[in-house]
């Protein structure tokens, strides 16, 4: 008698079940503020070698405590990849971030705070594992997208018909 009620009660409690299980798939695996902070920074650095310029492409994962960016100088066109901590507060948070050069060159140490669509804070370069030169940085959000924009791809012009 039981292989029957089973039989019958499956059918009708498969959909139910089923169901509670598609819940999940609407929610967003980014905060608010994940949204709102991870994306695209310009702006300029200012330091004892005069103004520089910077992108800075950040990823922050705010219930880890995690950020992660590659920071870019305009001026030189290296590029350094850097991780480090995020702590949120408010509208930003406070970030700390060590920069490599070629995966293995600690280059330089960001102790920055976010607020709103702002970085502010102070780029240090690293030699020999000791903070040197500072810069003080702002750098502005000017995109949502983490990824860094490239060279524009032409558009293929149509070939002229020949007379």
């Amino acid at each position: 008698m039981r292989p029957r009620a089973a039989r019958v009660l499956l059918p009708i409690l498969l959909p139910t079940l089923l169901g509670s299980c598609a819940f999940g798939a609407y929610l967003s695996p980014q905060t608010a503020l994940e949204r709102r902070v991870n994306g695209l920074y310009e702006g300029i650095g200012v330091g004892g070698t005069g103004r520089v310029p910077y992108r800075l492409t950040l990823t922050i994962q705010q219930r880890e405590g995690r950020a992660s960016a590659v920071l870019v100088n305009d001026e030189s066109r290296k590029s350094y990849a850097g991780s480090g901590t995020f702590k949120a507060t408010g509208n930003g948070g406070a970030l700390e971030l060590r920069f490599f050069e070629n995966g293995d060159q600690h280059r330089a140490n960001l102790h920055a705070t976010i607020d709103g669509m702002k970085i502010s804070g102070t780029l240090r370069t690293v030699l020999l594992g000791k903070e040197l030169l500072g810069y003080v940085v702002d750098l502005n959000k000017v995109s949502d997208s983490t990824v860094v924009p490239g060279a524009a791809v032409p558009t293929p012009q149509p070939v002229p018909a020949q007379p």
